[in-house]
């Protein structure tokens, strides 16, 4: 007899797992964004704040995930599979991320690009993560890569606007940048709902994109654009674009996290019964 397996929404990662990726990618962006900001000759003490904030906001994320390992004091033992983790990948580039960012800190400030280096492979290695959980749909496409890494470089530069109104006004080249950045956020976002809808992910998955949190988020990313490209213009402040870009990164992020994770559902083609010829095996849809 054929039985079909309904797919289930995940339990394994929670609100603990989004606020890695959420303040690990921030800060992430956030350090990219110090060393673009460095480049175009924005102010020494805003670049130092934005990689100070960002460093913490990367350790945020770290605390996060140790919160949620099911025994945190061995957490040792994430560092001994760099073949094939990609979290411990990630893991590894903490510690010379940390140390470039304390030397553009306290030594010399052109040590952030050596930082936004580290930083840039931590940001992708949290984009390969989530592509490498085969059993989730909504996570093992191939525009969910795409998808983290411009969302986690919108969220810096989003915060380094906020940066900006407290120290120093940004560069015109920043509000530019993050204007960029939200517009390539919203395009991966959309690539990323086209292949998941093409790759036939369970209806789980699929009714996220119809949630009414997931419509008032995109509004709120189409509003976030709309602030960039006014303050661009020199009509609002640009933090208010920066700081909705921010929020609704981390929202898209939980949402991704805890609502649309849902396992892949198989098809029992025969069902096995005690004394009778059991060639015919469970085979996945």
């Amino acid at each position: 007899m054929k039985q079909v397996v309904q797919a289930k929404l995940q339990r394994y990662w929670d609100l603990r797992a989004a606020g890695n990726f959420s303040f690990g990618g921030t800060g992430s962006g956030l350090i990219i964004a110090a060393a673009l900001a460095f480049a175009v000759g924005a102010p020494a003490l805003a670049v130092v704040v934005a990689i100070v904030l960002g460093l913490g906001l990367i350790g945020l994320g770290l605390f996060c995930v140790w919160l949620e390992i099911g025994r945190p004091w061995r957490a040792i033992n994430v560092f001994f599979h760099p073949h094939t983790s990609w979290m411990t990948r990630e893991a590894l580039l903490v510690p010379p991320l940390m140390a470039a960012g304390a030397a553009a800190v306290l030594f010399d400030i052109r040590f952030v690009f050596l930082a936004a280096l580290f930083a840039a492979g931590f940001l992708y290695c949290q984009a390969r993560m989530l592509h490498a959980s085969r059993g989730i749909p909504a996570w093992c496409q191939k525009e969910t890569v795409p998808l983290i890494l411009s969302t986690g470089v919108a969220e810096g530069i989003g915060l380094y606007l906020v940066i900006g109104l407290v120290i120093a006004a940004a560069p015109p080249a920043m509000i530019a940048a993050a204007l960029l950045a939200a517009v390539l956020r919203e395009a991966a976002r959309e690539a990323y709902r086209r292949g998941v809808i093409a790759a036939k992910a369970p209806e789980g998955t699929l009714a996220w994109f119809s949630l009414r949190e997931e419509k008032l988020l995109t509004a709120a990313r189409y509003l976030a654009i709309a602030l960039l490209a006014l303050a661009f213009a020199g009509l609002v402040p640009a933090a208010l674009g920066g700081l909705l870009v921010v929020a609704t990164g981390w929202g898209l992020k939980v949402m991704l996290i805890t609502r649309a994770a849902f396992m892949r559902g198989h098809t029992i083609q025969y069902t096995p019964a005690r004394g009778r010829d059991s060639s015919h095996a469970v085979m996945p849809s």
